[in-house]
């Protein structure tokens, strides 16, 4: 075949991540299933490469592209017996999107291509007249939708109407009669030719060339788009396009079409998780239109146990678990399968690797490894790490405890997506994705979703929809952002034009309906199904055991120390117990946020006589030292990195009169003294202004308290018999020359403190490199210090000039709409441009001082992506809050397995 075509049974002759990247995920997986001998239909796919051309709208499809498709045709049918365009054996074929990277729902796909009247008398003499007409109305309705820009609403419109005719209007598609499938295909055939009479109806092959191209232009979709943005996937990759031979789901009641994982994607349970629909195809099951039936008997809705496919065709389910596990024993991972029965035939349509919670992620990357499909370090690599946080989030009591309460749930769905989310109700994805733009908590309750509603959802505090089931849109997408989820909540009521939510009572119950407004307060339970009136309180997070399994095996891969931020005594004890591997940060300005030693800094600052200044020094260094003293206890030996005072000192000023008073009084100066005093003290640009190690030079009464607290607690906790490991960090440094003052300050005042005590402890002197022009004079600073901390925050806001507190007001927009950057630089470390001012700075200390030690304390530093590029560089630990900290313990573990592998 030619280039720009691979049919499934190529074998391949490139590595497979070449391969991945030319045909994409899809149709690697296809090739992979034909390989190995599984049910495929035949089929090829159409390069990356191929379709490039004709995301341009205007452009014509391309001659070398049009003789590859009848090729490609050629192939399909010499395995399947039937000809494209034949009126007697005809073949249809389906026309699919296969990106390298899973965009699940986000591009398009059309079916049924290669039918029209004059081949739809030959699809019958197959499988029957309805049978025939309602794959017609299927591709005229997708067709319509994908390639003409039809509005969706005109074809469910269509649908309801003629439900209603027959005098049933909650019936399935699939119980429409022959007479009336008919009648909505003229419908839907005038309503295409009036729209685009160029371009319906067509020539088969020119209706294939459509398709195609509607199918690769999808990539530039806005829904595709956003989802890319949201996921961190590059808008060059592409998409290949898969043209397959159809297998029909819809010829009746042995038919029918279904998706499933090999594993429960929401909890890691070992166990068939899916969904089948009778007499469907397969858009049907992941739309979410209609809700479809369990895939097991035991994970059937309590007495529909019979609608299974386990139940309802035992042969076919048993093929189905036995391709399953064929397919995760070989791909070693779990797999997330597309399947249709054909009149009780199996065929597999795609299989990738399964989106998941981050719980089951956990959980299953455990599992594996403990039943030996994978290693340790597999295990390690299998799980997102910057999604570990989110275990250790609140949850609410159990249904039986809530019931205890007397709360009893307005409705139960299905839990598609864990967690637990509070907002008010918004049916308009619009009006969700702006109020979530303004802070507000948002439930989006919809009858269903669909792919463009990724960005509302991505807002949202959490999913709710009355249809769709366990696979749904609404589903996958929810477990792909992390976001709580009930779907199929079939008592639920949507009335989008009456702006209502009503709640109908479950079978059995003699409560009344509920009508609920928009605004309306829900909390949804993502694990159970449950949705509660109002907003409830939740508990702490239940510890995963296999998390600290999969934390323990991190550990022992990772060369990156681990630290974390903490300010106070309980602070620290809490990281301890994340296991951190001391205090990377301890900010000393939030130690005065009481009123008494808030006070007592004001004096220090506002003081203009010396002795009445060492009055009040002496009182900080006391606060401070009992701080200090119950820090280096709870680390019990592990270093602490106390950072000298950095705010400025605007922050510090009084502004209120009682506030105004008190220093007033502390200083025995006047109210409107003190008032001028502060009032001296105001800046225009306070986080570049009069603080950190500035405060240190030109009021160095604080530092010299600051650092005599440090070493005396030091000492204290020493004498105690109690290891102690204490570091000074100078704040705010861009000249050599402060950092030499300060750190030989720091020396000086440790002779005294240890002359005064009668004994020493080791201790270390280093400095932030936060400023630009600290990377470019880092060498001279490194000779006056034995470590370097970077502060990221700073340092990405002083590169950038932009400010950290006000980037919510444009960044979103730079990153997820416009696309002028690639992720928010003050998450994910910005490689290019602070990145190298780091590795700058890292050479030029290093040159000078080979022994200087390297740490990160900044938020990137609890950025898995972020982590890498450090433990690249040499970096000796990060530092991060103490939720980041799994984060970064599994994220140094997997940078340090990649680095590895790249090396040999």
């Amino acid at each position: 075949m030619t280039p720009l075509v691979h049919s499934f049974d190529a074998p391949p002759s490139e590595p497979l991540d070449t391969l991945r990247a030319r045909i994409g995920g899809k149709a690697l997986g296809l090739v992979e299933m034909t390989r190995l001998g599984l049910p495929v239909p035949a089929g090829f796919a159409l390069t990356v490469d191929a379709g490039r051309a004709l995301r341009d709208p205007e452009a014509p499809f391309p001659e070398a592209l049009r003789d590859a498709v009848r090729e490609g045709l050629r192939g399909i049918e010499a395995k399947t017996g039937l000809t494209f365009a034949d009126p007697q054996a005809p073949l249809l074929v389906s026309v699919r999107s296969g990106a390298a990277a899973s965009m699940p729902g986000m591009l398009d796909t059309v079916l049924n291509v290669g039918l029209d009247r004059s081949t739809l008398d030959g699809l019958a003499q197959r499988g029957g007249r309805r049978f025939a007409l309602d794959a017609y109305r299927r591709l005229l309705q997708m067709f319509g939708d994908v390639v003409l820009g039809v509005p969706r609403e005109f074809f469910e419109q269509q649908l309801s109407l003629a439900k209603a005719r027959l005098g049933k209007p909650a019936m399935t598609d699939a119980e429409l009669d022959e007479e009336a499938l008919d009648a909505l295909a003229r419908a839907f055939e005038a309503e295409l030719t009036k729209q685009r009479p160029d371009a319906f109806p067509t020539p088969l092959h020119a209706q294939l060339e459509l398709a195609i191209a509607a199918v690769y232009r999808s990539w530039d979709n806005t829904r595709a788009q956003r989802y890319r943005a949201s996921q961190d996937i590059s808008d060059d990759l592409g998409t290949a396009c898969v043209i397959q031979a159809m297998v029909f789901g819809n010829r009746g009641p042995g038919s029918g079409a279904g998706v499933l994982f090999t594993r429960n994607p929401s909890t890691g349970e070992r166990m068939l998780y899916g969904e089948y629909l009778e007499n469907a195809q397969g858009e049907d099951v992941v739309s979410g239109v209609r809700t479809p039936s369990s895939l097991t008997a035991a994970s059937a809705v309590p007495g529909r146990e019979a609608g299974s496919l386990e139940r309802k065709d035992p042969e076919a389910f048993a093929a189905v678990q036995r391709l399953a596990e064929q397919l995760e024993t070989h791909f070693r991972d779990v797999q997330d399968i597309e399947f249709t029965v054909e009149e009780g035939r199996v065929y597999l349509l795609q299989t990738r690797s399964a989106k998941r919670t981050p719980e089951a992620s956990v959980r299953i990357a455990v599992a594996m490894a403990e039943e030996g499909r994978v290693t340790r370090d597999e295990a390690l690599l299998m799980v997102d790490a910057n999604s570990v946080e989110t275990l250790l989030r609140t949850r609410l009591p159990t249904p039986d405890e809530l019931l205890a309460q007397g709360v009893k749930p307005v409705a139960i769905g299905l839990g598609a997506s864990p967690g637990v989310a509070v907002g008010r109700i918004v049916f308009d994805p619009d009006s969700a994705e702006r109020m979530a733009a303004e802070g507000q908590d948002v439930l989006l309750v919809r009858r269903d979703t669909t792919a463009e509603d990724i960005v509302a959802m991505k807002g949202a505090r959490g999913i709710l929809t009355a249809a769709g089931g366990l696979t749904s849109h609404a589903a996958v997408l929810s477990r792909a952002l992390g976001k709580c989820c009930v779907a199929g909540a079939s008592t639920l009521q949507v009335d989008y034009a009456a702006g209502t939510l009503t709640a109908r009572p479950r079978r059995g119950s003699d409560d009344p309906p509920r009508v609920f407004q928009v605004g309306d307060t829900l909390t949804v339970d993502g694990s159970t199904g449950r949705v509660y009136e109002g907003a409830l309180d939740v508990v702490a997070a239940t510890a995963i055991p296999e998390l600290t399994t999969l934390l323990g095996w991190a550990d022992e891969r990772r060369t990156l120390g681990v630290r974390a931020n903490a300010d106070t005594p309980r602070d620290a004890r809490t990281a301890k117990a994340f296991g951190a591997e001391g205090i990377g940060l301890c900010r000393t300005e939030h130690m005065f946020f009481a009123d008494e030693r808030l006070a007592a800094l004001r004096c220090v600052v506002l003081a203009t006589d010396e002795r009445e200044r060492e009055r009040w020094v002496g009182r900080i260094e006391a606060m401070q030292r009992g701080d200090f003293e119950e820090i280096f206890h709870a680390m019990a030996g592990h270093p602490v990195t106390i950072r000298l005072l950095d705010w400025p000192l605007h922050e510090f000023m009084p502004r209120d009169d009682a506030s105004l008073a008190a220093v007033a009084s502390g200083l025995s100066v006047p109210l409107r003294e003190a008032r001028r005093r502060a009032g001296s003290r105001a800046e225009v640009n306070p986080m570049i202004g009069h603080r950190g190690v500035r405060v240190g030079l030109t009021i160095p009464a604080i530092y010299r308290a600051q650092i005599r607290a440090v070493l005396t607690a030091a000492v204290a906790v020493s004498r105690a018999g109690k290891g102690v490991a204490p570091e000074l960090l100078i704040p705010l440094t861009a000249v050599g020359e402060e950092v030499r003052r300060v750190a030989e300050a720091v020396r000086a005042i440790a002779d005294e403190v240890f002359e005064e005590q009668q004994l020493s402890v080791a201790f270390k002197v280093g400095t932030m490199i936060e400023l630009p022009r600290a990377c470019l004079v880092a060498g001279e600073m490194a000779r006056h210090v034995q470590f370097f901390s970077f502060g990221t925050n700073d340092l990405t806001q002083t590169a950038f000039g932009i400010s950290r507190d006000d980037s919510t007001h444009f960044i979103p927009a730079y990153v997820d709409e416009l696309g002028v950057l690639p992720q928010n630089p003050f998450r994910t470390l910005d490689m290019v441009g602070v990145g190298e001012l780091i590795r700058l700075a890292i050479e030029r200390g290093r040159a000078q001082n080979p022994n200087l030690e390297l740490g990160v304390c900044g938020a990137q530093g609890g950025d898995a992506r972020s982590i890498h590029f450090f433990v690249e560089q040499g970096v000796d630990y990060v530092s991060c809050t103490q939720s980041r900290l799994v984060v970064a313990r599994l994220g140094a573990a997997q940078a340090a397995l990649r680095l590895a592998a790249v090396a040999t």
